[in-house]
C-alpha cells in the first residue's frame, strides 16, 4: 500500500494491514494443523487402517462458527472505517467540483468562502480543465479539509488518488462526494479508476499538495488568466468548447 498522504487514509492504511495480520495468523494455524497431522498421523507399515469417521460434530460447528465471527469482526471493522473516511459533519476549509468527462477531468475551485465551509458566497468559481493533450493539475492545500464533488456528464468515472487511499464512482445524475485532509507536501498521480470508453487511459491528472499561500496564488493565477466563472462548469459541451478537449469529429480525424 502506499504511504497515505491523509489523515483519512490513514485509517484504511490500519484495516488493510489489520485484515492481513488476521489472515496470515489463521493461515498460520491451519498449515500448522495440516502439518501436523501430516507427521503425527503419518501412514506406518504396521498401522491398521484406522475407524472412518463420517462426521465429528464439535468440529463441524466450530469450523462453520469460527468462520462466521470472523466475517462479523471484518465487517464490523470495514465500517467502522468506512463510516470515518466517508465522514462529511465536519465542515470543510474548501470545495471543489470534480467533473469527470470522455475523457479528462475539470476541477472548480470556489472562491470568496466567507463562511469558512467551502462555499462560494459570491457564486464565483475558476476552473481547470485537461485536454487530449494537457494533464491537469489539481490544487489541495496542505493541513485543511477539502470537500471534492464529483459529477460527469456522460458516463460513469471513477476518481481516484492513489496517495489518498480513497476512490469514488462518478456517475450521471447522482452527487458522491469525500473529504480528505492532507498531511503532507508534495506532487501525487491520479486517475479514473473505472473503464469508460476508448481514450479511458487518458483520465490522468496530477495533484499537488502545497501551502495555503500556494494555493490562494494559484487561484489567483486562473482568475487572472479568464477562468473565472458564476457557476461552476458541470457539463462536458462547455469542458469541449472552452478547454479545446477532443470531439466526436477531431477524433475521427485523427484516427
Amino acid at each position: 500500500m502506499p504511504e497515505p498522504v491523509t489523515e483519512q487514509g490513514e485509517h484504511t492504511l490500519d484495516l488493510w494491514q489489520g485484515a492481513w495480520i488476521a489472515a496470515l495468523v489463521t493461515g498460520v494455524v491451519v498449515w500448522g494443523l495440516i502439518f501436523w497431522v501430516v507427521v503425527r498421523y503419518r501412514r506406518r507399515s504396521d498401522d491398521e487402517i484406522p475407524v472412518q469417521t463420517r462426521y465429528n460434530l464439535p468440529l463441524e460447528i466450530f469450523y462453520t462458527v469460527a468462520p462466521i465471527m470472523m466475517v462479523i469482526v471484518f465487517f464490523a471493522q470495514t465500517v467502522r472505517v468506512q463510516n470515518i473516511v466517508l465522514d462529511e459533519d465536519t465542515p470543510p476549509d474548501q470545495t471543489i467540483g470534480v467533473v469527470g468527462f470522455q475523457w479528462s477531468w475539470a476541477f472548480n475551485y470556489a472562491l470568496d468562502d466567507e463562511n469558512g465551509d467551502g462555499v462560494s458566497e459570491t457564486d464565483r468559481y475558476v476552473w481547470e480543465a485537461g485536454t487530449a493533450g494537457y494533464i491537469p493539475t489539481l490544487y489541495v492545500p496542505e493541513g485543511s479539509t477539502t470537500r471534492f464533488e464529483l459529477s460527469s456528464p456522460d458516463v460513469i468515472h471513477d476518481f481516484g488518488v492513489p496517495g489518498f487511499l480513497i476512490k469514488m464512482d462518478v456517475i450521471p445524475g447522482r452527487d458522491n462526494s469525500f473529504q480528505v485532509t492532507p498531511k503532507r507536501l508534495g506532487e501525487f498521480a491520479g486517475k479514473c479508476y473505472e473503464l469508460c470508453g476508448t481514450y479511458h487511459s487518458r483520465m490522468l491528472f496530477n495533484v499537488q499538495v502545497v501551502p495555503q499561500e500556494e494555493y490562494d496564488a494559484y487561484l489567483q493565477t486562473l482568475v487572472d488568466a479568464g477562468r473565472e466563472t458564476d457557476a461552476p462548469i458541470t457539463g462536458g459541451e462547455f469542458v469541449r468548447t472552452q478547454a479545446g478537449a477532443p470531439t466526436d469529429e477531431t477524433e475521427g480525424a485523427a484516427e
